[in-house]
């Protein structure tokens, strides 16, 4: 990445960070927004959980106790694995055209999964009491316990993998990344659990959301390659080469085909609620035509689903810009697809079908402002740590194709990047 063969780990890690402010003012300048609401995030979280008590501070209430932050949690931890599972298609099932955009997104899954540690480490009261008595008194009959326990062995693997690839030890890294695949869809189909197993909760329960959250994880990691790597160009201001344009060009294949499989989720959600309990039809029609229709018929299915599907057809796997735009849009409107699933499920009084009046309508929520910035550390944390990776690693511009697959060495057929026009992102 940059460093000599023969150099110390000491002067390394002093070009390193050099490395880090050496960018033009525009470097800087988004360097320094994303540290500040970093910074911004972590004092309100504080301020929250340890001077005047989350239950004060957040918007949260004992009707509707979980809100934005676990959406927000959600949020990040599904794009973690999704960028893991993304990057495995090239570094571990050895897919030529996947290989270029692997180093990156490994990187961007250890960012995004620590970015979803902070989120829920400053909505929790107490979160070193998690670390401790994770491992000193277990509970294997909780979902929240083996949450816990599987992204905890994940984001170890992940950091080992992302180690392993820049030491170039391939078959350490393929060992570490099959192993955090592996233990990735176990937690993120374990936080489906989190939500389905509860039975009291109708819009939650049962078995659609663990395997949902697995596609949603595919598309977000998608989106997230073709994003961050289209913007890593932008941070060295040099144009795409051809093997990276292809490879994104793959990758937004696969968006295209995990957009459709989230569009026949969403359009098959959507019947069974119609034809279930009293519940699930309050819910679907506070969806649909409620309080949270602009969310769902806007953000969710226009901005999330459709444009970008469109978007996807329209580039036609050559054109980079329009792959750029469906790839925010979907990013953007994940978000308010977790919050609009996290608070949906409870706007439902319970015990509401059975004629149980305690409350006159729908629970209603609105995050309160210590709320939004705590997101937003999570976002600055991740957009400050992308930039430092990008100028550490100055831009893993070591070729991905000389890592080899699981079984067999790859033949050395990859061209020298060019930088011809055709690589070059438009729009």
């Amino acid at each position: 990445m940059g460093c000599p063969e023969n150099s110390s780990w000491t002067s390394c890690i002093q070009d390193a960070g050099r490395r880090a402010f050496s960018g033009g003012p525009v470097y800087l300048f988004f360097l320094g927004l994303f540290a500040a609401l970093f910074v911004a995030g972590v004092v309100a979280g504080i301020h929250s959980v340890y001077i005047v008590g989350s239950r004060h501070a957040y918007g949260t209430t004992r009707e509707i106790p979980l809100a934005m932050l676990i959406a927000t949690y959600a949020f990040f931890v599904i794009t973690s694995t999704g960028l893991c599972l993304v990057s495995s298609i090239g570094h571990i099932f050895g897919v030529e055209r996947f290989m270029p955009i692997a180093k990156r997104a490994v990187l961007l899954s250890v960012i995004t999964i620590m970015s979803g540690f902070l989120v829920i480490g400053l909505e929790l009261e107490n979160p070193f009491r998690l670390a401790v008595y994770l491992f000193l008194s277990p509970n294997f009959t909780s979902n929240i316990w083996w949450m816990g326990v599987l992204y905890a062995f994940e984001v170890v693997l992940l950091i080992l993998e992302f180690t392993f690839i820049l030491l170039d030890k391939h078959k350490a890294s393929v060992v570490a990344g099959l192993l955090g695949i592996l233990f990735g869809i176990a937690a993120i189909s374990n936080l489906g659990g989190v939500f389905a197993m509860l039975n009291g909760r109708e819009f939650w329960y049962g078995p659609y959301l663990p395997i949902f959250f697995i596609a949603s994880a595919f598309l977000m990691g998608c989106a997230a390659v073709i994003f961050f790597t289209v913007l890593a160009y932008c941070v060295h201001r040099e144009p795409l080469d051809r093997s990276m344009a292809d490879s994104l060009a793959a990758v937004g294949k696969l968006a295209g085909v995990m957009l459709a499989v989230t569009m026949f989720f969403t359009i098959w959600r959507m019947v069974t609620l119609a034809v279930g309990g009293t519940h699930g039809m309050l819910v679907r029609d506070a969806l649909v035509s409620g309080p949270f229709a602009f969310n769902f018929w806007a953000l969710e299915v226009g901005l999330g689903m459709i444009l970008p599907f469109a978007l996807v057809l329209w580039s036609a796997g050559k054109r980079i810009g329009p792959l750029f735009l469906a790839s925010a849009l979907v990013i953007f409107s994940s978000f308010f697809m977790r919050l609009d699933m996290v608070v949906a499920g409870q706007i439902v009084p319970l015990y509401w079908e059975l004629g149980v009046r305690e409350y006159t309508g729908l629970h209603t929520y609105s995050p309160a402002w210590h709320e939004i910035l705590v997101v937003l550390a999570g976002v600055g944390l991740t957009g400050a740590a992308f930039l430092l990776g990008e100028k550490v690693f100055q831009g893993f511009r070591e070729a991905e194709s000389d890592e080899s697959p699981v079984t067999e060495e790859l033949e050395d057929t990859v061209q020298e990047p060019s930088l011809s026009s055709d690589g070059k992102v438009d729009g």
